[in-house]
């Protein structure tokens, strides 16, 4: 193991969504390494197949769409009886797309704000409330340094990933005490949902632009998620976490 173990997650009750791949398959592994008790959500059945044989220590799965507010909730009902309980919620489900603003259609723009700002919403008021009743909780939320600053042809995304950000920050002031939320802010992290965007062109060119001249890992995300919900973070709360290799330190993704 490349890392130390982080204080307080052995035996914690993880729900992770999005989680059958890229930094949300990145992140199952790395709370399983901590010692933690993980649920993947997913709306993709294949893929939540597939990460049942890659890490067979998870304590289950399920397929929902967090857009749907009934099926999340179903999707609760599911998880108490897998874990019997929340203590860190990784709520990390969302969707991205390239396309001119003057192109967008409004079912476009509802599709892309429905799964990654009401998604997140939904997710996150259900685990909420289970903390609270409870002995507290994290809660973490994808957010984007997209909703930081411009992007082009990425309105729709940029628009739901600023609202995650504000999402967090009212959240993070409701629910404290009990429960400490923030969300994290990748940049470029190479995943399928990157890969299927951009061309191998245009991933050198962005790499360029990065000051420290590569994309990012998944598993690099994981760790700050891991750390973030760890008790090395407990007076951490309502703030946006970047991680980006310094991408828009000078805005110079946007260059």
């Amino acid at each position: 193991m490349r890392w130390s173990i982080m204080r307080g997650l052995k035996g914690k009750k993880v729900l992770i969504t999005g989680g059958a791949r890229g930094i949300g398959a990145a992140t199952a592994k790395r709370f399983l390494e901590e010692g933690a008790k993980v649920v993947v959500l997913d709306c993709n059945e294949e893929e939540l197949r597939r990460i049942e044989k890659s890490l067979p220590s998870l304590s289950g799965t399920i397929s929902a769409d967090v857009s749907d507010a009934e099926a999340v909730a179903q999707a609760f009902n599911k998880l108490d009886k897998l874990l019997g309980g929340l203590d860190v919620l990784i709520n990390n489900a969302g969707i991205s797309a390239q396309r001119p603003f003057i192109d967008i259609t409004p079912e476009q723009w509802r599709r892309m704000i429905d799964v990654n700002l009401t998604g997140m919403f939904l997710v996150a008021q259900q685990a909420a409330r289970r903390m609270l009743a409870s002995d507290g909780g994290v809660i973490l939320n994808m957010g984007s340094t997209n909703g930081i600053m411009g992007y082009p042809l990425s309105s729709d995304y940029n628009a739901s990933k600023a609202g995650v950000i504000e999402l967090t920050r009212s959240m993070a002031l409701e629910v404290a005490p009990k429960v400490r939320v923030n969300a994290i802010c990748p940049g470029f992290i190479l995943t399928p949902m990157q890969e299927a965007e951009y061309t191998p062109e245009m991933m050198r060119d962005f790499e360029s632009k990065v000051p420290l001249k590569r994309l990012g890992r998944p598993e690099e995300v994981a760790a700050l998620f891991a750390f973030l919900a760890s008790e090395d973070a407990a007076f951490i709360t309502g703030h946006c976490f970047v991680i980006d290799g310094g991408e828009i330190a000078g805005g110079l993704a946007s260059q």
